[in-house]
């Protein structure tokens, strides 16, 4: 790396080192940039960096591109347009960053500490809670357990628990790869019940454990899990599927369709 670069952060990738990553050139991400598809971070000097997460983002791009044919309005529907300035999203990860930070400062956790205990980056970490770059579902979740917390601190939660829930009253979590979490119970002590909405070929983004069971059910499409590296199952709509939450799992949306199911975790410790 050349004396002009200095000041980037651990975990980040330039613009050279994502380029080859990707099989484009540098003047192709920064077209992408300019059109409001992505919006990288940059170093002291001004240098764009990029994120495991943003990494993630660009190659569905480039799916979207090169597989799909679509064109730059054609991506930016499928993404949701979450990756362009001023948008809902940017302010949604604003809040993400903020009480990440408060919580780690509440344990009186050092920055570097805590990405230590949560196996992600100094610079990514410090990333995120400046509302630099984005976390998956299982960075949020490694996060979550590095606080002793849940996934269900980052939702706006209600101050009264509520037995009864409008569709038009559902808290919602958003990840950067348009992955939609839907809050369909509130106040409740042995189970955690979500609405998934998992966009074609988004997923977790990482494996990741905590304590107690799970239950899915597929209301439409495909959803790909693999349990400990070692089992994988596909789940089609109407399928049912437990699994013991401490082994290590991931999932990914392998169809060229939304999956949409309903998961329920016991006790809530996602």
């Amino acid at each position: 790396m050349n004396s002009g670069a200095k000041g980037f952060r651990a975990g980040f990738l330039t613009v050279g080192q994502t380029a080859r990553i990707l099989g484009v050139s540098a003047s192709t991400l920064r077209l992408w940039e300019n059109v409001g598809l992505v919006s990288p971070a940059r170093s002291t000097g001004r240098y764009r960096l990029y994120d495991p997460d943003l990494l993630d983002v660009l190659k569905r791009i480039k799916y979207l591109r090169d597989v799909k044919k679509l064109s730059v309005p054609g991506i930016k529907q499928i993404l949701g347009n979450r990756t362009g300035p001023g948008n809902a999203n940017t302010d949604h990860k604003r809040e993400i960053g903020e009480r990440l930070r408060r919580m780690r400062r509440n344990l009186n956790l050092g920055i570097a500490e805590a990405a230590r205990q949560a196996g992600i980056s100094t610079g990514f970490l410090s990333a995120i809670e400046l509302s630099k770059a984005n976390a998956s579902i299982a960075t949020l979740q490694r996060l979550a357990a590095t606080y002793n917390s849940t996934i269900l601190d980052f939702f706006e939660m209600p101050r009264h628990r509520m037995r009864l829930i409008r569709p038009d009253q559902r808290r919602l979590l958003k990840t950067d790869s348009g992955v939609r979490m839907e809050l369909l119970s509130v106040g409740t002590k042995m189970l955690e019940c979500m609405l998934f909405r998992v966009p074609p070929h988004s997923g977790s983004d990482g494996a990741y454990s905590h304590a107690g069971e799970e239950f899915i059910y597929m209301i439409a499409g495909e959803l790909e899990i693999w349990l400990d590296e070692q089992d994988r199952y596909l789940l089609r709509k109407g399928d049912s599927f437990w699994f013991e939450s401490n082994l290590g799992h991931r999932w990914f949306n392998p169809s060229d369709k939304e999956a949409v199911l309903i998961w329920i975790n016991t006790p809530p410790t996602f």
